[in-house]
């Protein structure tokens, strides 16, 4: 029942974006504002909304590797840029790392929620093992990528458009380094060049950030000491 529920809220979504083109009606955003008050209405367990579309889920894992092919498509590219591509990927994963960690700790914050906000611009199974590994909460990780990913989604497109950025590789990049799979997503359905670089940029910073956070979070125990 639930797996046909969401099917069609998710076309539907998809229905009043194309038809409206206003990048705050994201399909995401306007599925989980129409799914999360019906199951708060109906009390349905999310355990029980969570197996009913298990099927969508185990979908996942694939349609991340068809993130393949557009990278396939752009290899003369990236073997030209691969140096750009390193700085921007390590530059932003950095970045995203040391503003989440000094912001954190200059609010005084919970030594388990700065655990938790580390891995918050890579996809979520890594932000997930990474916020586990350092005793963070896996939970807030999965929402605090969630959070980043649709405000990369809704408002990327109309950034690089007033500062009229058009290079694949430079919204490619930016956008996989920020808002990972759901910005991928969302730049797949833009151009395939872009979804390229975005893809990728989602697997480098996954990379770095396992290898990094771990002295970040050090880095955050000794600014609190």
């Amino acid at each position: 029942m639930w797996l046909l529920a969401t099917i069609i809220v998710f076309l539907f979504a998809r229905w009043i974006a194309i038809k409206f083109n206003n990048p705050l009606l994201n399909p995401l955003l306007i599925s989980l504002t129409i799914l999360i008050p019906l199951l708060l209405v109906t009390k349905v367990p999310y355990g029980d909304y969570y197996a009913d579309n298990r099927w969508i889920n185990f979908l996942l894992q694939p349609a991340v590797v068809a993130l393949a092919y557009p990278l396939y498509e752009q290899l003369p590219q990236i073997r030209r840029n691969w140096r750009i591509i390193m700085l921007a990927c390590g530059v932003g994963s950095i970045m995203s790392m040391l503003t989440a960690t000094t912001i954190a700790v200059m609010f005084n914050t919970d030594i388990t929620l700065i655990a938790s906000l580390l891995g918050k611009s890579v996809t979520t199974p890594i932000a997930m093992e990474v916020s586990s590994h350092l005793g963070g909460e896996p939970a807030i990780a999965a929402i605090l990528v969630l959070l980043v990913g649709l405000f990369g989604a809704i408002f990327a497109y109309p950034i690089y458009n007033a500062l009229n950025i058009t290079h694949p590789i430079a919204k490619g990049l930016t956008m996989g380094t920020v808002s990972h799979a759901l910005g991928t997503a969302t730049c797949a359905e833009k151009d395939s060049k872009d979804a390229a670089f975005s893809s990728l940029a989602l697997v480098v910073c996954g990379v770095i950030t396992s290898i990094l956070a771990p002295s970040f979070f050090a880095f955050s125990l000794w600014l609190m000491s």
